[in-house]
This record gives structure tokens, C-alpha cells and sequence, in this order.
């Protein structure tokens, strides 16, 4: 008898990657990706790219003439003004294509890096995390594939997405928006977000758990903002510490300078490989991290429902609440230059002079409340679909195994956004007036900031309303709840200043509230808002009690 010995891959590597074939199968994997993700891609590419262009249309109104543009340049060339655009050199030449690139470019790449983090994070980590990549790469899968395709995919998005803006900015004419600043504005958006799929990359390596891997990402993200934010304020090099600082150096439409970018490719190359390397030094399904081992006996808040729902939200409680403490610190420096800055802007004139404000300052406050509650809302969505993701995960199953009810489960996720939403718009009302207070005079900015606040809580409670009724009745169709976010944003946020019809922005909840302090308080609407989301809630627990619930 003849023996054959066979070789062995060595530990940490698998037989596809010694024969160099740890690749095979990325092709089918990113064509599937993009069959899951046939819905989900194209209203990412539809809200960036149409939100930044349908703004960049309504400039040539807000700014109309020269005197215009230069008093908003004079009055963004302070510290805090700058923190919240972007670099003094813009300034130099504001025309609208400076306009564009100084006001949006920085904010905006801010969502372009989550779409990144999340479409990564989704076609790798998630698939471990639910059992499919393992069922995956049970078949002929290099060991690669699965994060080749997913950087693949993010790539080709972030590209389609700068081709977009191009073609956009570019179409509307606009005094000093050349084709080539178009294309540079759309490549800058692109190189930013494939450094943050390239971040995304290392983080699905750290941790086993994909929310985890997100927060990480997504946190990478707005540190790199911050620091960019800090570096523009005091006009220092620490702007150069951030991807998103390269992006804006690039100069579109004023310097058009292209180099910048090869450090936001080159960048997100090496964190490629890094998480190339490092998805060898871990076992499938395990993390770079281990994991902390838990304490011997649960807490008496652990073994109680709220308490339990509180500590898987936990996380994401406390990255809202810090974001939208910055959010409100961010817009409260400019309270005191508020009558200057919008002095020679006549379409803002007219949004504020329909508020019915007595001071403009009041009337921005009105204003301002609509991007905190915009915020608020995302938060309020996440939490109360998250009984949604236990179930589809099979974790559900597992809890509601016991004497638990299904009602009370549910319940104490809903309490979590129920609160939890209108704490994080307090929070934002309390920066915002804690940061805006040594700028004015006003002795009652506190009172008018949180009462200002306070009001939005019944539009807070209609969304999560309406989100659970979507878990009880249609939970394939959750979705929707996104996409009511999205229309909520867009007729909040630019309805007045892109002054869009009465009967198109009645349909949010958010356009009921009276806009407090520049209006006087109405309990009617509040009521009634309060009455609706009650309804909604009460449905959407009986539709969840009576219908099957998703098993693995």
C-alpha cells in the first residue's frame, strides 16, 4: 500500500489563499450585494445627490447679488463659522461655486463616510453575525471575497455619487460652477467616502458584533469632522489630520486642486489592506477583540424589561446624546451675529419674516429646532426598529421563549424611543442656549430654547408611532420609515427656504407644531399629535400580539 501525505494549510490561513485563490467567487458575491441592495443604493444616491443639488439651486436665490455674498463671507470668517463650514481661503472669492463647496462640502461628506461605514459593515460583518457567510464560504469562497466585494461595492457607489454631483452642479450654471470644479466637488465626495470604506474595513475586524463595527466607523467619522471642524476654526494644519479636511483643500470651483485626493485614495488602500490582513488573524464569526467576559450574576436593572431594553440601547443613547450636544454647541455661537448675517438675504428674510418671529434671533432659534428634532427623529426610528432586528436575527425568538409577553417586549423598546427622543432634543436645546447665551442679551434664551424644544416631543411620538405600527403590521415594509424620515427632512429643513406647497409639508407632523418662541403655544395640535401617536402605538402592539413572528 502506498501512502500519500497531504499537506496542511498553515493556521490562520485557509487552502483557497494558499493557492492564491482567496478571491474566488468576489464577482457573484458583489452581483448578489447589489441585488439585496437594489432599493437601498439608489435612495442613498437619490438624497445625496438631489439634497446637495436642489440646495446649490436655491443659493442663487438666498444669495442674490454680490453686496449679499459678501456680508455671508464676512460674517463665516469667525471661528465658529468656520468650524461649522470649512477653511478661510473660500472666502477670498465667494462666489456661488465657493458657496457651494464651503457650505456643503464639509457637512455633506459627513453622510457620504456613513453610507460608506454601513454598506461595508452590511456585506461583511452583518453576514457573519446572522450565519450566512458561513453557509457562504461553504462553498467555493476565497477567504477574501466576502470584504473584496463589499469594498468593491462601496467604491462604485461613492463613484456613481461623484458622477451625479458632477453632472448636477455642473448642469446649473451658476456664476463660477466651471465643468471642472463640478467634477473635482464630485471626485472629492467619492475619495472621502472610500476612506471611510476603507475604515470600515478595519472596523469588521475589531469587533464580532456588526452595530459595533458601525459605531466604530461612524465615530471614526465624526472624529475626523470635529477635528477638521477644529482645525478650520483656529485656520491651523490640524485640518490636514482629517480625511474630510483633504477633501475640502482640494478648493473646487476657487484653486481646483486635485492632489489632495491621492491622500484620501492612498489612505483608504492602506486601511484596505490592513483589513485584508488582519480578517487572517480571526476565526469567522469572531472579532480582533475578544470579547469581555460578563459578570458573574445580573444587576437587579439588568433583570427587568426596561432595564434590559436600556442596555442594548445603551450604546447608541450615549453617541446620540454627545452628537446632539455638539450639534446644539455647534449653532449656538451664532446667535449673536444672526441679525448681521441674514441682514442682506432676502429669501431668508422672508422665511423668517413668515415665522412671525419679533427678532430674527428668534425666528433662527424656530429654525435651528427643526434640524435638532430632524436628528431626534433618526433616533427615535433606529430604536424602536430594533425589536425588528431581534427578530429577524433569531434572538427574539429566544426571549419570547419564556413567560414574557409579547406586548411588554415590545413595549419596553417603544419606552426607550419615547424617551429617550425627546432627551436627546432637550439636550440639543440646552447646548444651543448654554453656547448662544454669552452672545446675547437675552435673559430668557433658556426658557425660550427648551420650551422651543419641549413643543416637537408629540411630532417625536407620532414617528414612533408610526414606525410601530409598520413592526406590527408590515414588518417587510419597515423601510418606509425611512423614507417618511427622508420626506420629513427635506419639507422641514429646506421646505421654507425652497418654499414649497402648504398641502405637500402638511403631511409631516413636525409642520403642525407651532414654532415656538416666535409663535404663541397651541395645545390644540399638540393634543391631537399626542392623541394620534397613541392610536398608532395601540395598533401597532395588537399587530405584533396577533401575527407570526419571524423564526430561525
Amino acid at each position: 500500500m502506498r501512502l500519500t501525505a497531504t499537506a496542511t494549510p498553515a493556521i490562520g490561513r485557509t487552502a483557497g489563499s494558499a493557492t492564491g485563490n482567496a478571491l474566488a467567487g468576489t464577482g457573484r458575491l458583489l452581483r448578489f450585494a447589489l441585488r439585496r441592495d437594489r432599493v437601498r443604493i439608489p435612495v442613498w444616491l437619490a438624497a445625496l445627490a438631489l439634497g446637495s443639488v436642489w440646495t446649490a439651486a436655491a443659493f442663487g436665490d438666498i444669495y442674490p447679488t454680490a453686496a449679499a455674498r459678501q456680508t455671508t463671507a464676512a460674517t463665516m470668517n469667525t471661528p465658529a463659522g468656520l468650524a461649522f463650514t470649512g477653511p478661510a481661503h473660500y472666502l477670498t472669492d465667494y462666489h456661488y461655486g465657493s458657496i457651494v463647496s464651503h457650505q456643503l462640502l464639509g457637512f455633506v461628506v459627513v453622510f457620504v463616510g456613513i453610507m460608506s461605514v454601513l454598506l461595508v459593515t452590511r456585506h461583511t460583518r452583518t453576514e457573519e453575525e446572522t450565519g450566512r457567510a458561513e453557509l457562504i464560504r461553504a462553498a467555493a469562497v476565497g477567504r477574501h471575497a466576502q470584504l473584496a466585494a463589499a469594498l468593491i461595492l462601496a467604491v462604485a457607489v461613492n463613484v456613481a455619487l461623484g458622477i451625479l454631483l458632477a453632472l448636477g452642479m455642473g448642469a446649473l450654471g451658476l456664476e463660477g460652477m466651471t465643468w471642472e470644479g463640478s467634477l473635482l466637488y464630485g471626485a472629492a465626495y467619492a475619495a472621502a467616502g472610500i476612506t471611510f470604506a476603507g475604515v470600515a474595513a478595519v472596523a469588521v475586524q475589531i469587533t464580532a458584533h456588526s452595530r459595533g463595527a458601525s459605531g466604530m466607523g461612524i465615530a471614526v467619522v465624526g472624529a475626523a469632522y470635529l477635528v477638521r471642524a477644529a482645525g478650520d476654526s483656529a485656520d491651523s494644519a490640524l485640518s490636514w489630520a482629517s480625511p474630510i479636511g483633504w477633501a475640502q483643500q482640494t478648493f473646487p470651483y476657487l484653486d481646483n486642486r486635485w492632489w489632495p485626493l491621492l491622500l484620501n485614495l492612498a489612505t483608504a488602500a492602506v486601511l484596505a489592506a490592513v483589513g485584508f490582513a488582519l480578517s487572517l488573524r480571526r476565526d469567522l464569526g469572531a472579532g480582533l477583540r475578544a470579547a469581555r467576559r460578563g459578570r458573574p450574576a445580573a444587576s437587579r436593572l439588568l433583570t427587568t424589561l426596561i432595564g434590559f431594553a436600556l442596555r442594548l440601547h445603551r450604546g447608541m443613547l450615549i453617541g446620540f446624546a454627545v452628537g446632539m450636544l455638539l450639534l446644539g454647541a455647534s449653532y449656538g455661537p451664532f446667535l449673536g451675529d444672526i441679525e448681521e448675517m441674514f441682514r442682506d438675504i432676502q429669501v431668508l428674510q422672508d422665511a423668517l419674516a413668515n415665522l412671525g418671529g419679533t427678532t430674527v434671533t428668534d425666528a433662527f432659534i424656530a429654525m435651528v429646532m427643526t434640524v435638532f428634532t430632524i436628528v431626534a427623529t433618526i433616533h427615535v426610528v433606529l430604536t424602536t426598529l430594533r425589536p425588528r432586528a431581534e427578530e429577524t436575527s433569531g434572538r427574539a425568538e429566544a426571549v419570547l421563549a419564556t413567560a414574557l409577553s409579547r406586548t411588554r417586549w415590545l413595549a419596553s423598546h417603544l419606552a426607550v424611543a419615547l424617551i429617550g427622543g425627546p432627551a436627546m432634543l432637550l439636550l440639543s436645546g440646552l447646548a444651543l442656549a448654554a453656547t448662544g447665551a454669552p452672545t446675547t442679551s437675552d435673559p430668557d434664551l433658556f426658557a425660550k430654547t427648551m420650551a422651543a424644544s419641549a413643543a416637537y416631543i408629540p411630532a417625536l411620538w407620532t414617528t414612533a408611532g408610526l414606525t410601530v405600527a409598520l413592526v406590527g403590521w408590515l414588518p417587510r415594509a419597515t423601510a418606509l420609515a425611512w423614507v417618511y424620515v427622508g420626506y420629513i427632512a427635506v419639507t422641514g429643513y429646506l421646505g421654507m427656504i425652497l418654499r414649497l406647497p402648504t398641502w405637500l409639508t402638511s403631511l409631516s407632523p413636525f409642520s403642525h407644531i407651532p414654532r415656538l418662541p416666535v409663535e404663541d403655544l397651541t395645545w390644540t395640535p399638540l393634543l391631537a399629535l399626542t392623541a394620534i401617536a397613541a392610536a398608532l402605538v395601540a395598533l401597532g402592539l395588537y399587530g405584533f400580539r396577533h401575527r407570526d413572528l419571524e423564526t430561525k
